[in-house]
């Protein structure tokens, strides 16, 4: 054995050794999240630092939130919360949501993630399948849970809990409902701390996250504490971050990526967290970046094309590491990274069902370089293939599959199936049961690095959102003027892919900017403002095949 491949040796033991002791602890029958996420860390370390519009940060320190989730978890237990309790939550980054959480937490109760971004619609089809007991929403969002077309009054099941008095006068006169609502920042002033929390073991669920899919209907992904073994592996190995870090994850935590790397895998490893307020914009990452002193960033590729298409250089930045999940960055913009932020994006995969499958790890000892269009090796603690198309078997080397991975040979692998859906959960696995098929399409190179393909069922990669395709034409086919409507993703400097939606009109219409602004405003208001179409087409007719299914790779080659 070379010197080399002996060193190689001891890392993956001291991997294997690592994973094997941390599965001890959160995947234990007594595991507590107070317990693990904070009071296992010293009561004065800063747990975040929330960031302000003018650049201003305010420390949390573990003690801190001890402090809040306790008034927290009093509020929320006066309203009815209880232990297995679903609590949907649509708020901003802030001190206030962190403890929300930590109060559902330390009750046993579930958090169901609602991005604020999205519409009414989308909104009310999570808080209802989700079965949620109770909604907590900023002042500013509490509007899309009024009642509508699309959330009767009638057959709710939720309460609501309000953060931020509303203060303006209009806004108070206009909606007089919302004098009924529960409101936080006079509750938790008065409340009178909860000190005990409940155990729930490493089987035990915190959050419950939606994911679409090809049949457009939400897919509950139940997060059981035992993930925070993989969410701790993907900290160490794929981030390698380190205790003298300034660390900023910048994806929202309405989504997995931010929810799992940007709040329970600070709060895992006991490291502070950058939380800007507002939503992400280029102004906002150089700032942070530069007047924080950040060294290891997470982004998704937008948000690195954002920085680079909006220079600031009175604003410099010296990142040791950088990271991307979403899709690889091309060549270009790896470079501009390593020349501008000190250190080109790793890219990594992954799915809200799994965390960080894959990457390009930035662990000293099995760091790779970045290489376009590549996602990377298997990161430790997982085992992943790349499926022939027609066979249950490893592909060969070039050839494009179906990438799957062996939950048996995954140590830190956590997904429990999908909420309520035992069918849907059967169909993501080949029939003898080894295989978990993730729904994409990839290659293996000869040096054994992975590249992603596509979507096996068309899934749009918008700025680091997944969109499902039907999702934005079900909404369009509602308009009186379409008859026919296919949706693909276009590729796009910026985003990755935007939405390009293909019309056919119903009679009597034109298609004209008037409409195509109607019909953009129709997909922000019924499903979401990140997924409406930024380009519309108007066509005589879809490309079918001759038993009258849609061609979307004829329209994805001429988007």
């Amino acid at each position: 054995m070379t010197e080399a491949q002996q060193t190689d040796t001891e890392i993956a033991r001291l991997i294997d050794e690592e994973i094997t002791r941390w599965r001890a602890v959160y995947d234990a029958p007594e595991a507590n999240a107070i317990d693990l996420l904070l009071r296992a860390h010293p009561r004065d370390a800063v747990a975040f630092r929330t960031v302000d519009a003018d650049w201003n940060g305010v420390d949390l320190t573990f003690g801190d939130l001890d402090e809040l989730s306790q008034r927290s978890a009093r509020v929320l237990a006066d309203l009815g919360v209880t232990e297995g309790s679903r609590v949907g939550v649509m708020m901003a980054r802030s001190a206030d949501y962190i403890g929300i959480l930590l109060g559902i937490w330390r009750l046993g109760a579930v958090h169901i993630p609602l991005f604020t971004a999205l519409a009414a619609q989308a909104i009310g089809m999570r808080v209802n399948a989700g079965r949620a007991s109770l909604v907590v929403a900023d002042a500013s969002q509490r509007h899309k849970l009024d009642p509508s077309e699309d959330l009767p009054a009638d057959g709710r099941s939720w309460s609501i809990l309000r953060v931020d008095p509303v203060d303006d006068d209009t806004t108070a006169a206009a909606h007089p409902e919302w004098a009924d609502d529960a409101v936080f920042g006079p509750l938790v002033e008065a409340a009178e701390p909860l000190t005990e929390s409940a155990s729930i073991g490493g089987d035990g669920v915190l959050a419950l996250l939606y994911t679409s899919g090809t049949t457009g209907a939400p897919k509950g992904v139940p997060l059981p504490m035992k993930a925070l073994v993989s969410f701790r592996s993907y900290m160490v190995n794929g981030l390698d971050l380190q205790p003298d870090d300034v660390f900023w994850n910048a994806a929202d935590p309405g989504w997995a990526y931010g929810l799992y790397f940007g709040v329970l895998g600070p709060l895992v490893v006991g490291h502070t967290n950058l939380l800007p307020h507002d939503k992400f914009t280029a102004e906002q990452a150089w700032n942070v970046l530069s007047r924080f002193g950040v060294t290891n960033f997470c982004g998704a590729p937008t948000m690195f094309r954002a920085m680079r298409n909006d220079p600031q250089s009175d604003l410099p930045v010296h990142l040791r590491r950088a990271s991307s999940a979403g899709e690889p960055l091309t060549p270009e913009v790896l470079e501009w990274s390593r020349d501008v932020l000190g250190a080109e994006p790793h890219d990594h995969y992954g799915q809200t069902e799994h965390g960080m499958l894959i990457g390009v790890p930035w662990r000293e000892g099995i760091s790779l370089p970045a290489q376009a269009g590549s996602m990377g090796v298997t990161l430790p603690g997982w085992h992943c293939e790349i499926l022939d198309q027609d066979a249950d078997r490893p592909a060969k080397a070039g050839e494009v599959g179906r990438l799957a991975f062996s939950p048996s040979e995954s140590p830190v692998w956590w997904f429990p199936g999908y909420d309520d859906a035992p069918q849907k959960t059967a169909e993501r696995y080949t029939d003898d049961g080894r295989w978990y098929l993730t729904g994409d399409l990839g290659w293996q190179s000869d040096d054994g690095q992975l590249h992603f393909v596509s979507r096996d069922d068309d899934l749009i990669l918008a700025a680091g959102y997944r969109i499902s395709p039907l999702d934005v034409e079900s909404v369009l086919a509602m308009h009186p003027a379409v008859r026919e409507v296919a949706v693909v993703g276009k590729p796009d400097e910026l985003r990755g892919e935007v939405v390009a939606a293909y019309i056919v009109l119903a009679q009597s219409f034109t298609g004209d900017e008037t409409l195509i602004h109607e019909l953009q405003q129709e997909v922000k208001t019924r499903y979401a403002a990140h997924a409406y179409p930024r380009v519309i087409e108007f066509v005589d007719e879809l490309p079918r095949t001759a038993s009258a299914k849609v061609q979307r790779y004829v329209l994805k080659e001429r988007a």
